[in-house]
């Protein structure tokens, strides 16, 4: 596995691509001396606008103000996940990627009419609020969500442990406006979780991709395996709800099950591209396995489904996803400010862009609406990449892990018995997975 990269990650908060990126962009010279002609034309505009708005407007500006401004305009008018965040912001969005911050565990991204929540965390406040992936934020205590920028809404978003704030949301499943209470927390969240589902047969979930997920995920199934008396059957991965996280971790993920094969490529205008291969060696020993997804896997949960598709490792389960495929690198600036562009997107081994259309499952099944307590990998979803504005085209200190029961080895635990007996869609996965064990045991 080729990882010669930049630390890359996948924006908790929008569901992006991203890499830290201290770069020299390719072939500038070039670039530039094609936009010379113009630069000058449209400087002299801008700053015949900058110096009308100084001596007329009708309130008190300050420069900072208006070059911000300009800025975030300039990225945002791009795409929705090109955008510019100052110097708080950005030390706010890298503390995302440790997978612990303070706010209220929600992974969101712009859309029309406000801010679209693509997944709550698991075990956070808006989780436990019953904050649900595809609702529609309108009002973040009393600012309009649509009238702010995707960083301005996560800094109203954060704050305090310990202090509330009001979400008014919209959910179009249900044709309803209504507020929600929420008390910020300090979230660390738990990005791997795992379980007995049957005898012999591991459960596999994984909440978001971040620092060492991949070495988790390894360490989860070696402790399920020794439970079940040192040989798995078969696994089922869940990626339900994920909106992402690190894709170096994606890659690792990714890796574990493949003995060859690509992993994912990146494209972009100016070259810089990567390619990434799988090493010999699967984790589960090429045993049958089952992935599932939905509208709310993204990102990085889509790079490990379409990498497991394509090379025909693992039968994909559930609805279509997200279909965010492009990456954005962050470039820090002098004063600790930053921007985030969108510069490639990325492939999975066959080719396929996955961007504003998703992964088609290979095997659909629906979520079904039960009333039961949530965790919210059955949830159903009810919106994608392509229902954002301006999307491109195709080409918080708290442990948040529960405590388990003590269950016997090589038995699932009471939560998982229950589970299995409301969530439609491990049903059918446990059933599909079974099927394939006997078959393989045939051939």
């Amino acid at each position: 596995m080729n990882m010669k990269m930049t630390r890359t990650i996948l924006l908790l908060g929008a569901a992006s691509v991203l890499s830290m990126a201290w770069f020299t962009w390719p072939n500038a010279g070039s670039i530039n001396e094609a936009h010379a002609t113009t630069d000058y034309a449209e400087m002299k505009k801008f700053s015949d606008v900058m110096n009308a708005v100084r001596r007329y407007y009708v309130e008190d500006t300050t420069d900072q103000e208006l070059f911000e401004g300009a800025l975030k305009g300039m990225l945002s008018n791009l795409d929705p996940h090109s955008t510019y965040m100052n110097a708080e912001m950005f030390s706010k969005m890298m503390e995302d990627t440790s997978g612990e911050f303070g706010g209220l565990g929600i992974e969101i991204s712009s859309a029309e009419g406000g801010i679209l929540v693509v997944a709550p965390i698991e075990d956070t406040p808006a989780f436990n609020a019953g904050v649900k992936s595809g609702d529609l934020i309108v009002r973040i205590g009393d600012v309009v969500a649509r009238d702010v920028s995707l960083p301005e809404a996560v800094k109203l978003m954060r704050g305090k442990p310990g202090t509330e704030i009001t979400l008014t949301i919209f959910r179009e499943e249900e044709m309803r406006t209504f507020d929600v209470d929420i008390k910020r927390d300090n979230i660390r969240v738990a990005s791997v979780k795992g379980d007995i589902l049957t005898p012999g047969y591991a459960y596999l979930r994984i909440t978001q991709f971040q620092e060492r997920t991949g070495a988790q995920l390894e360490e989860k199934i070696n402790e399920l395996r020794k439970q079940s008396n040192g040989k798995l059957l078969g696994a089922v991965l869940d990626l339900r709800n994920n909106p992402g996280g690190l894709l170096d971790q994606a890659v690792e993920v990714s890796d574990l099950f493949l003995n060859a094969g690509g992993i994912v490529s990146t494209k972009s205008r100016v070259g810089n591209n990567m390619d990434f291969k799988a090493k010999d060696g699967d984790a589960l020993a090429n045993e049958p396995m089952i992935v599932l997804i939905n509208g709310g896997s993204a990102s990085a949960s889509e790079i490990v489904a379409g990498a497991l598709q394509d090379n025909k490792r693992a039968i994909l389960l559930g609805t279509r996803s997200f279909g965010k495929g492009s990456v954005q690198r962050i470039i820090p600036l002098s004063d600790g400010s930053a921007f985030k562009l969108t510069t490639s997107l990325y492939y999975t081994p066959s080719g396929r862009s996955i961007q504003a259309t998703g992964i088609d499952p290979d095997v659909e099944v629906k979520a079904v609406r039960l009333k039961i307590e949530d965790d919210g990998s059955n949830r159903p979803e009810a919106v994608s990449e392509r229902n954002m504005k301006g999307h491109l085209a195709n080409g918080n200190g708290k442990t948040t892990t529960k405590k388990e029961e003590e269950t016997p080895a090589g038995q699932p635990s009471k939560d998982m018995v229950e589970r299995l007996t409301k969530d439609v869609q491990l049903q059918r996965a446990v059933d599909l997975l079974q099927g394939l064990h006997v078959l393989s045991q045939r051939s």
